[in-house]
């Protein structure tokens, strides 16, 4: 009798344990944070989708000399029209701000569940919650990624002579493209690139790192939790600009696999890199690096100014702690 009434404690017991962390991840506090991380994202794309199109131009492009940043932007509005530069951009912010969302409410409900017990935050902490964030993003986004960066890519011009014959068929739109490639290719296509997705889940996970460091150092520093919009801003770039160079390789592979490259499921990661250094030089791997450094650096950049500031008004507004 005495051990029954034991279990029946150790069972409530487990189940208000069970309560507390989900009432750690379902808060209004986490819903305020994802809705300012996606709408801060969203307007960074908007004002710096140009760098965006050049970047994944001189990614995918295999055969034909790299050029600077400037050069292939003016190469596509010679070839194409100024219009191409946004070619895509309503599916991106779309997607953008889907996996945002995912991303930041994910990560502030880690964030909220694992560090209210009392313990510290700290630089090890951050990479991990930011890295589980990145994979679950990763796997429930992916498709969306997908068929973006076909959209991005179709029609164009300032490709390679194979690019330019091959037989693609036109995206509509989100839905269009996740229709098509499910139809056309299987519906393992769509998760295209994911191996190479998940482990660029270190790229974020780099980023908050660095920024969340940096930001409690300056916090601490002046003793104020919020703190001025150009250290944002200054903090965002800085964490994004170590982040990208530590993986851009990866990224190399990621925005060729989504673009449909062949062998890319059928081949390790690791050769997919010993192909490209043997096909275009080691250098290769950092293809179109300049494009993506101005565009991802500044875009981060301006999302972090964003989504402080959105999150802290919201929160001054409704009276509420973060």
């Amino acid at each position: 009798m005495v051990r029954l009434r034991m279990i029946s404690k150790l069972a409530v017991v487990d189940k208000e344990m069970v309560a507390s962390r989900l009432g750690g991840l379902l808060t209004y506090s986490n819903f305020v944070h994802a809705v300012s991380g996606a709408t801060g994202s969203v307007i960074a794309m908007a004002v710096f989708y140009p760098l965006e199109t050049v970047r994944t131009r001189l990614q995918v492009h295999v055969g034909r000399q790299a050029k600077h940043t400037p050069e292939e932007a003016l190469d596509i509005i010679k070839n194409e029209g100024i219009s191409s530069l946004y070619q895509g951009l309503f599916p991106v912010l779309v997607t953008l701000c889907c996996s945002n969302f995912v991303y930041f409410y994910t990560y502030n409900g880690l964030k909220q569940t694992l560090l209210e017990e009392g313990s510290k935050p700290g630089p090890f902490k951050d990479l991990l919650m930011a890295f589980v964030s990145g994979v679950i993003n990763v796997v429930i986004t992916n498709p969306l990624w997908v068929v973006n960066t076909r959209i991005k890519i179709q029609g164009l011009k300032c490709g390679t002579e194979n690019n330019q014959k091959a037989s693609v068929p036109r995206y509509k739109g989100i839905v269009d493209g996740l229709y098509k490639i499910k139809s056309q290719e299987g519906l393992s296509a769509l998760w295209n690139g994911t191996a190479a997705s998940v482990i660029l889940a270190s790229n974020p996970s780099i980023q908050f790192m660095v920024y969340e460091t940096i930001k409690r150092y300056f916090q601490q520093f002046f003793k104020s939790k919020e703190l001025s919009g150009f250290l944002y801003f200054i903090i965002g770039a800085i964490s994004k600009m170590v982040a990208t160079i530590a993986t851009y390789p990866l990224q190399i592979l990621q925005s060729r696999f989504r673009a449909g490259a062949k062998k890319s499921e059928n081949t390790k990661i690791s050769q997919s890199l010993l192909d490209i250094i043997r096909c275009e030089g080691f250098l290769g791997l950092y293809r179109g690096m300049e494009a993506k450094l101005v565009q991802t650096v500044m875009t981060a950049a301006l999302m972090f100014l964003c989504y402080e500031k959105i999150a802290a008004f919201i929160f001054r507004v409704m009276g509420i702690n973060a």
